[in-house]
């Protein structure tokens, strides 16, 4: 005698599916994927930051700052201008970290080399002669920047130029100068105030012009150490130093 099948008891119901609302799909059984934060570089951040402030540099030379776009940086340093963003927000920003990390140490360091040197007239020039020449070897942009930026009309750095190294350097070299002249060590139909300017026409105009010049006058194996040692021989016997 055959058993027919027992009918499910109701008080066991069948496993339903979810209810699911219309138009909303139904939940994947695959976890969901965590959010990832905003796409940052794959270079070392510091390695990168540098070649943007040497990409900026190397712009600003050669167009001026005025001339200078993000994208023409972005597109020497190999980036995309998302990533100059990213780095430093804006040109101005930019700009600022140029002058605080490229210019400022340069300059810093002529500053220094001048303090450092003894009371006497003659090591004071020296030492800002081969201060200066030694940071043009060492940063071949700094008299092009120097003059585009700083001594022509509307140059980018002028005001800071003014503001930030007139009262430190020139100052200090106008003081000990007009010292020396008091005490008998300087020429006195020289003004101190004027010295500063001749040191700077002796050295970084020279050392900017250089081209121009060495193709004017024939002059192609006079390089930096030449500039310093007529530049030192001229003003040690033209400021009629005394022992």
């Amino acid at each position: 005698m055959n058993r027919k099948p027992a009918k499910p008891s109701v008080d066991a119901p069948a496993a339903q599916a979810p209810t699911v609302a219309p138009g909303v799909p139904a939940a994947s059984s695959r976890k969901p994927r965590k959010r990832t934060p905003g796409r940052r570089p794959t270079q070392d951040a510091a390695d990168l930051r540098v070649q943007l402030l040497d990409a900026a540099l190397a712009c600003f030379v050669a167009k001026g700052i005025a001339a200078t776009s993000l994208r023409d940086i972005a597109q020497r340093a190999g980036v995309t201008p998302a990533l100059v963003h990213y780095y430093f927000g804006d040109k101005p920003r930019l700009q600022q970290a140029v002058v605080e990390e490229r210019l400022w140490p340069v300059m810093a360091q002529v500053h220094a080399g001048v303090q450092e040197a003894g009371q006497g007239v003659a090591g004071l020039v020296a030492a800002f002669v081969e201060g200066v020449v030694r940071a043009v070897a060492e940063h071949p942009w700094l008299p092009t920047l120097w003059v585009r930026e700083i001594l022509c009309e509307g140059g980018a750095l002028r005001e800071l130029m003014i503001e930030r190294v007139g009262p430190v350097l020139p100052r200090m070299l106008v003081e000990r100068f007009a010292a020396a002249q008091r005490d008998g060590q300087l020429n006195p139909q020289l003004d101190p105030r004027l010295m500063v300017v001749s040191l700077m026409g002796l050295t970084m105009f020279p050392l900017a012009s250089a081209p121009i010049w060495q193709s004017l006058s024939g002059a192609q194996d006079l390089g930096a150490e030449e500039v310093q040692r007529h530049a030192l021989a001229l003003l040690t016997h033209g400021l009629e130093l005394k022992a």
